[in-house]
């Protein structure tokens, strides 16, 4: 009698229930992961403006609307990848704003837009943990 090798039908559709599952589990994890990812991509830019616009005060007395002026590429800021978009408001106070642009802002929609003021104010503060 001939023993038959490979697996049956039933044994590929278990395997694939297996697989499912868990891609089911692990995608939206690892959309989680790189939208937290990327955010920190928009935070290291508001800090890097932040700074740009401390350094510009003591210059100027006022903060300045203008990226450029701050020796910035462009105005409005683009991180790196384009993933946010870096604005501020200036005067003698300043909020700067970040705003997710593309994928990124799909993907972590409750912090589609992050600002930081003068002050230290950081808003929404679940995004900045």
């Amino acid at each position: 009698m001939n023993k038959q090798r490979g697996f049956s039908l039933i044994e590929l559709m278990i395997a694939l229930l297996i697989i499912g599952v868990v891609s089911s589990i692990a995608y939206p994890s690892y959309v989680q992961y790189v939208a937290q990812g990327t955010r920190s991509d928009g935070l290291a830019a508001i800090m890097r403006v932040a700074n740009l616009q401390e350094q510009y005060y003591l210059d100027n007395r006022q903060y300045t609307t203008d990226m450029t002026e701050l020796g910035l590429d462009t105005d409005p800021f683009l991180t790196r990848d384009g993933d946010y978009q870096v604005d501020a408001t200036g005067g003698t106070t300043f909020t700067i704003t970040a705003t997710a642009k593309g994928a990124q802002a799909t993907r972590d929609s409750a912090c589609a837009s992050i600002t930081l003021t003068e002050s230290g104010v950081k808003a929404p503060e679940e995004c900045w943990k």
